[in-house]
């Protein structure tokens, strides 16, 4: 779908460099959320304090929040890889939020973004299965039943792949169908009133669509530490 208008691309085309930002907007703004991104985390390890205030109380809520509930699924083994799927639900997350803010555009409608951190996740999946098992990890791909293994090899393979296309279609799907009903409402009703109910139910699915790419990664981490059956 085509913008009518976006903040940084325009910026861009001031700057010389219109030809690129309208190429590669997902790009374009996965800078500006990995500039957010810094900015917030800067701010909130530079204020800490023993009597949290407002923002720190929330910082601490939210990230104390997803490392139990990681753990909760993983077990405290799995705790060490929490600053990877931390950042992960919160990259995703505020992808999909800023997508709400006019002139914007969510980096996740863009199937090279999704993508690209279904890749992440699948090649960290087997980055910890190769680090707790080694040569055995492939013990997982074999199944229980020797003379089926040749089969269940293939099977499990293919399986594994599917996870990037499953990850990356599932919250592309979403964002991008957001995005274009956003654009229809703002089209035919204007601006503001009409468009604000799906503006907050993308509050909610933003959050959801995060949360899901979250939880879907923790179990992939933890099916890869465990022993094969």
């Amino acid at each position: 779908m085509e913008h009518p208008y976006l903040f940084f691309v325009k910026l861009f085309e001031l700057l010389g460099i219109g030809h690129f930002a309208h190429s590669y907007v997902h790009v374009v703004y996965t800078w500006v959320i990995m500039a957010i991104l810094i900015i917030i985390g800067s701010i909130a390890a530079k204020n800490v304090t023993l009597v949290p205030g407002k923002m720190q109380n929330l910082f601490e809520f939210v990230i104390s929040s997803l490392e139990e509930f990681m753990v909760d699924v993983s077990g405290e083994e799995g705790r060490w890889f929490f600053p990877v799927i931390g950042t992960i639900f919160l990259y995703v997350f505020i992808c999909n939020l800023i997508g709400l803010v006019p002139g914007f555009f969510p980096p996740t409608a863009d199937l090279n973004t999704t993508a690209s951190c279904a890749i992440v996740v699948f090649v960290f999946t087997h980055y910890i299965g190769i680090k707790y098992h080694g040569p055995a990890y492939v013990k997982h791909f074999m199944g229980p039943v020797l003379p089926m293994a040749p089969l269940i090899f293939i099977i499990e393979v293919i399986g594994h792949f599917a996870r990037v296309l499953s990850l990356s279609f599932r919250l592309f799907g979403n964002m991008a169908g957001h995005e274009i009903v956003l654009g229809i409402l703002f089209g035919l009703a204007g601006m503001f009133l009409a468009p604000l109910p799906i503006m907050a139910l993308g509050i909610f699915v933003s959050f959801v669509q995060a949360f899901v790419f979250f939880l879907l990664s923790v179990i992939y981490f933890t099916g890869a530490m465990e022993h094969a059956h």
